[in-house]
């Protein structure tokens, strides 16, 4: 049975997939808009300009799959700890810096506010002072995936040949930065992208993305969160 970190993002990944298809469809011309009326359609091909606005919206919609994707994949790391019940004492210290800086940050929860959820500390200070919302802010990429990997200590190796290692990341990453701030149009985000090229993106992208997700799950099962885990490790 399919977790639920992967169920959502199956559906996600399907979402993003179609979006493409139907991209390279349009492309090839095999989509076309219908004018008019039931008695009198009319037929006409997708303007150029809007067609360029289509697939820069593709952009957007890998991005929102990615952070999406990682969100969810650290808020389960968390689920899993606060279920479990485990201790700050027994985690990694990877962990423990997290929980500490998730203390100090000043746009977290208050201390009033934590206290009030607190009742053992060793166990409930690793969920009370967590905030999805602080995860990640329209800024991440692969290497932003690799940094959190080696934070919370679970693997980022993927096939290289599938998944280009999360390499498209940065691109996407930008252009949406590009067209949230309005930096650059639609328009010109995509007019020098083919669907073919946009397709094959995705692609690497989601492989990158369900790679990650299985050396995360691989993490929780073996809880190598744990300081323990982390130690045995090290000496094998």
């Amino acid at each position: 049975m399919r977790s639920t970190l992967f169920e959502d993002f199956d559906k996600r990944a399907q979402e993003v997939r179609r979006y493409f298809i139907f991209l390279k469809n349009l492309e090839k011309g095999s989509i076309q808009l219908s004018l008019g009326n039931a008695n009198n359609p009319k037929i006409k091909p997708i303007n150029e300009d809007l067609e360029k606005t289509l697939k820069a919206t593709g952009y957007l919609l890998l991005y929102n799959l990615v952070e999406s994707t990682m969100r969810n994949a650290i808020v389960t790391i968390f689920d899993e700890l606060k279920t479990q019940r485990v201790s700050f004492d027994d985690v990694r210290d990877e962990i423990k810096k997290i929980v500490i800086d998730n203390l100090k940050d000043k746009d977290n929860k208050s201390t009033k506010d934590i206290l009030v959820t607190v009742q053992n500390i060793s166990v409930d200070i690793i969920s009370a002072t967590f905030n999805r919302d602080r995860l990640f802010s329209g800024n991440i990429d692969g290497k932003r995936i690799k940094d959190t990997a080696k934070m919370y200590g679970f693997s980022y190796t993927t096939n290289a040949g599938k998944t280009g290692n999360g390499s498209n990341l940065e691109k996407i990453k930008n252009h949406r930065k590009d067209l949230a701030h309005g930096f650059k149009s639609f328009e010109e985000i995509g007019k020098d992208a083919t669907a073919d090229e946009l397709f094959k993106i995705q692609k690497r992208v989601i492989c990158y993305l369900r790679e990650i997700l299985e050396n995360i799950e691989m993490y929780i099962s073996n809880q190598e969160y744990l300081q323990r885990n982390e130690q045995n490790s090290e000496n094998n």
